[in-house]
């Protein structure tokens, strides 16, 4: 059995276009890749949590991460802990610092749940950062230049030992996303040879 874990980013959900792209895709495709995208907690520990439930759920599959924005920043922490390899789609690899502008209350646009953003809650994201990459070989960055959320030069510096794709234009949601989807499913190792 193989599972793709994917995560999504800040104020997103599962119902997030990307994440529905990749599962009607691999449902066509692989469907013997089982595709797990679970809505996360609006606080960076409890999400946290919840995904090393997941993967620890799952450790004696072949399992691949796939995270976008804040998920990305998830997923390198998870494929370091883990050991296994991530695609990282226009990640945050500071949020820390970019979601101090949302302290105070917001709102999730997909799931309409009102929660409070505090200090604190920058601090659980700072106990998740890695100042070095251990293990460049299991990231791929995916990354668009014109990102209008994340400044994509910290990524590509951040991850500067790590297999990199980085196209002119594009933004945040990652235009054409679905080009990737047959390269996604061989860097992460989800099926055999014989299966590709």
């Amino acid at each position: 059995m193989a599972t793709l874990l994917y995560i999504h980013g800040f104020n997103s959900s599962p119902l997030s276009e990307k994440a529905n792209n990749l599962k009607q895709w691999l449902a066509e495709h692989y469907p013997q890749i089982n595709m797990v995208v679970p809505q996360l907690p609006n606080y960076p520990q409890e999400a946290a949590n919840l995904l090393d439930g997941i993967l620890a759920e799952h450790q004696h599959e072949k399992v691949g991460l796939v995270g976008s924005s804040l998920g990305g920043y998830f997923s390198i922490y998870f494929s370091e802990r883990y050991q296994i390899p991530a695609v990282l789609v226009n990640p945050a690899v500071r949020p820390f610092d970019l979601l101090n502008d949302y302290l105070g209350e917001n709102t999730n646009p997909y799931t309409h749940e009102t929660y409070l953003l505090e200090p604190k809650h920058m601090d659980e994201l700072k106990a998740l950062h890695l100042e070095k990459i251990q293990s460049p070989s299991l990231l791929w960055l995916l990354q668009q230049m014109g990102d209008e959320v994340l400044d994509y030069r910290q990524a590509v510096a951040y991850l500067s030992e790590c297999k990199q794709t980085v196209e002119p234009d594009g933004d945040h949601a990652f235009v054409g996303f679905e080009r990737y989807f047959p390269q996604i499913i061989r860097f992460l190792s989800l099926v055999d040879n014989a299966e590709k």
